[in-house]
């Protein structure tokens, strides 16, 4: 899979952007995203959250828990983590798009949250209320790309951190609030459980699971052996096929290489031999059944 934030940063002739340590403001429009992003549907990750305002056009990201339609005037939050995004090159489409690191939410946010704040869960993608405060946020940020010179790097940093108050300040996202709080205050095993549950489905290396998790490699095996009481490779494994053989039984329509692509394995046939070393039979016969 492609890395989101490692296409943008890798082409700053596409896309005009200012950094900021690890986090990264860019802006662009569909004839530069068109040169690097052919396909229809594209399997993207990104090991940062970003945050992003609709300027023009729409895209889907279809994600884990299900698809979202994101249009103009839209704000949205997607927590780190993998997707596919579905787009349209027949229209127009510009963003605005903030990376924004774990570690850079919790030391601006650290004081704020003291105690945790319960939640069911967090979707991945979480859409936000577009006060007249935060589109005019977006909107100064417009001069910024429209002047040859980049801002100073304590005045980017000013901004993203502008950027997260604001959003902090308005009790209508609670719901990105309290994913804010369990970043300050969630134990590494839970945060650990929540990467790979998200993330099972799509075919991430170990070193980019490692990534989301905010781990060394080394460290992520160490910590999932403990948390999971199993290593990545059989836990993944068994994860993919079990919800493979969830949509065989569901989707008839379902074509053997859809159901693989789905659940996470890298070709069909390792999908196939894996399935029958498990279950005995094989994905075919199971979805004939």
């Amino acid at each position: 899979m492609n890395n989101l934030y490692d296409r943008v940063l890798q082409h700053p002739n596409y896309y005009r952007q200012f950094n900021c340590n690890e986090s990264l403001i860019t802006i662009f429009s569909c004839p530069a995203e068109a040169r690097l992003m052919k396909n229809k549907f594209s399997p993207l990750w990104t090991q940062y959250n970003y945050l992003f305002y609709v300027v023009e056009g729409r895209k889907i990201w279809h994600t884990a828990e299900g698809s979202y339609d994101i249009g103009a005037g839209s704000c949205v939050f997607i927590r780190k983590g993998a997707f596919v995004l579905e787009q349209f090159f027949d229209e127009g489409f510009c963003l605005v798009l903030f990376f924004i690191p774990d570690d850079f939410i919790c030391q601006t946010l650290g004081q704020k949250f003291s105690a945790p704040v319960k939640s069911a869960g967090h979707r991945q993608v979480i859409t936000l209320n577009s006060s007249e405060t935060l589109a005019g946020f977006f909107h100064s940020m417009a001069s910024y790309f429209a002047e040859a010179r980049e801002p100073a790097q304590s005045l980017l940093e000013l901004k993203f951190k502008e950027l997260i108050l604001t959003i902090a300040d308005n009790p209508v996202n609670s719901e990105l609030l309290s994913y804010f709080c369990s970043l300050v205050n969630e134990p590494r095993a839970v945060s650990l459980e929540r990467v790979m549950t998200d993330n099972y489905r799509y075919n991430l290396k170990l070193e980019q699971f490692a990534q989301l998790a905010n781990r060394s490699l080394s460290a992520f095996k160490r910590d999932f052996q403990a948390t999971f009481n199993s290593t990545p490779g059989k836990w993944l494994l068994e994860k993919r096929l079990q919800y493979a053989r969830s949509l065989l039984s569901m989707y008839s329509e379902k074509t053997i290489s859809d159901v693989a692509f789905e659940s996470g394995f890298e070709t069909t046939a390792h999908f196939s031999r894996s399935f029958k070393q498990r279950f005995g039979v094989t994905p075919s016969s199971v979805g004939s059944s």
